[in-house]
């Protein structure tokens, strides 16, 4: 058997044929139920990409008696894996008519590997925090540099207030050509700071109509669009349970129990108030979040489902997690002890 061209199931090594390779490789060997398959190492493929005869020989011997149709897709070894996770950005081809084909196949995978769209998402998810939240704040400083100079002038009675303002009214302030009173942009400022997101309601204007029944689209198109609904569902949804004196429930996002001292916290300004070993109790989370999960024992939010932020990162780093309490914060206190049981989705105050 040449190096690098092996049936599935004697796909060992993950630094040759990729974790997917290997991963199907294990379920073939353990008797599951899996078409016939082959396995190429990154060499292989570049070299039959590269028009190698020796290797498209060696790989069309093993794959012939496969039959057609036939499916091609990357087991790239860098692909998906501790440091990085992009599966589904390089093409797969299915309906490969037959062997003779297959060089193709393969060099229209290989290359899928170099674009824009692969490329980009290599980016680590810490993109949102160095680029749009950094770029926010950076906004905000600007923003309050033009506030002092049009509180200097007297049109407004502190410089934070100019955030208040829309682009078109700070434009008008800054020149000087009109815009809002003081006193309605400290009005503004008022209302803004002393309600949160709780305060906003949930729908303005009349209450939308449900979705549009997909069982009238075609069955692909139809599936389609039940998974998206059902995705958006489990980013956004909440628990409706119950909660009792001292127990909060929410959904059960990451298994395990965890007891600790739970801290309430808002958002990057407080962060420096979590310690090693912390239960973090907050809204939601972002990306900006992932810096303290090393330090922490589980994850408690008030919104937020089973593919939210929260509950995602709670299962990476393998810490309970209880999401989409809607009102955890408002009754777990601070620095209270708590066993955050992410089994059965509930948070007692001790």
């Amino acid at each position: 058997m040449p190096e690098g061209v092996v049936p599935l199931e004697q796909a060992h090594d993950e630094s040759l044929y990729g974790s997917k390779a290997v991963g199907l490789g294990e379920a073939a060997r353990s008797g599951l139920p899996l078409p016939p398959g082959v396995a190429l190492s990154g060499a292989v493929v570049e070299a039959v990409a590269g028009g190698e005869n020796q290797a498209i020989e060696e790989v069309t011997k093993l794959v012939r008696p496969l039959g057609s149709p036939l499916a091609v897709r990357s087991s790239a070894v860098d692909e998906d894996g501790a440091e990085a996770s992009f599966a589904g950005q390089h093409v797969t081809l299915l309906n490969v008519p037959g062997v003779d084909a297959v060089a193709d196949a393969l060099r229209e995978v290989w290359w899928s590997a170099n674009s824009d769209s692969a490329i980009t998402y290599r980016l680590r998810d810490e993109r949102g925090v160095f680029s749009d939240i950094w770029a926010s704040g950076i906004m905000r400083r600007a923003a309050i540099g033009a506030g002092r100079r049009v509180a200097a002038n007297g049109r407004i009675q502190d410089p934070e207030h100019f955030v208040d303002a829309d682009f078109e009214e700070m434009k008008a302030l800054v020149s000087g050509t009109g815009g809002p009173s003081g006193e309605e942009l400290a009005g503004r400022h008022a209302f803004r700071t002393s309600h949160t997101a709780k305060d906003v309601p949930a729908t303005l204007g009349p209450p939308p109509p449900p979705p549009p029944d997909p069982s009238g689209l075609p069955p692909g198109e139809a599936r389609i669009m039940r998974a998206m609904l059902t995705g958006v569902g489990e980013i956004f949804g909440s628990s409706q349970a119950e909660h009792e004196e001292q127990l909060v429930r929410g959904l059960a996002a990451s298994p395990g129990v965890y007891e600790g001292p739970a801290r309430l916290v808002s958002g990057p300004t407080e962060f420096d108030r979590i310690v090693q070993g912390d239960v973090l109790v907050t809204e939601s989370t972002t990306e900006a979040f992932n810096i303290l999960l090393p330090l922490l024992g589980a994850i408690v939010t008030d919104a937020g489902g089973l593919l939210s932020h929260a509950a995602i990162i709670s299962r990476e780093y393998g810490i309970p997690g209880v999401v989409g309490t809607r009102e955890g914060t408002g009754l777990i206190p601070d620095g209270a002890r708590v066993r955050v049981d992410g089994t059965a989705g509930e948070v007692a105050v001790l």
